[in-house]
């Protein structure tokens, strides 16, 4: 049976991969992977000066909430995974450990400025998988 992995920031592109997933193969198997960078979400001064309690308690809460809404776009036979990590990085360790056939993602497609200072998961993504990955533009 073919794996394929679909991460998901829950982004209109996202979701047209996971739809093109489901009509391209049918009968995959697929795994929904939602990665949380904590780093670009909790400044270096925040981490410094709040207690580690109060970090994994936004931590939980940020969980919760994104695998609410994995399990709002999963269907029936999908796995759905939650990390907390660099976004290109965990996404191939998570298509390596699932042993995926396949990566579909979307991507925001930014452009100028915005690229050269944020970079692209999906291009960093299909550098480094060494499995074919299939990127989705944003539908706009």
């Amino acid at each position: 049976m073919t794996r394929i992995m679909v991460p998901t920031d829950f982004s209109a592109s996202a979701h047209k991969a996971l739809k093109l997933a489901r009509e391209m193969v049918p009968d995959a198997r697929i795994k929904l992977v939602h990665v949380f960078d904590a780093s670009a979400a909790f400044s270096p001064y925040v981490d410094a000066l709040s207690p580690a309690y109060i970090l994994e308690e936004t931590q939980d809460r940020i969980k919760e909430a994104a695998l609410e809404n994995l399990k709002g776009i999963q269907a029936e036979g999908e796995d759905i995974l939650f990390v907390m990590g660099r976004p290109a990085d965990e996404i191939l360790k998570a298509a390596k450990d699932f042993a995926a056939d396949y990566i579909f993602m979307g991507t925001h497609g930014r452009k100028g400025l915005s690229h050269f200072f944020f970079g692209s998961v999906a291009e960093a993504v299909v550098r480094a998988s060494p499995i074919p990955v299939m990127i989705v533009r944003d539908p706009e």
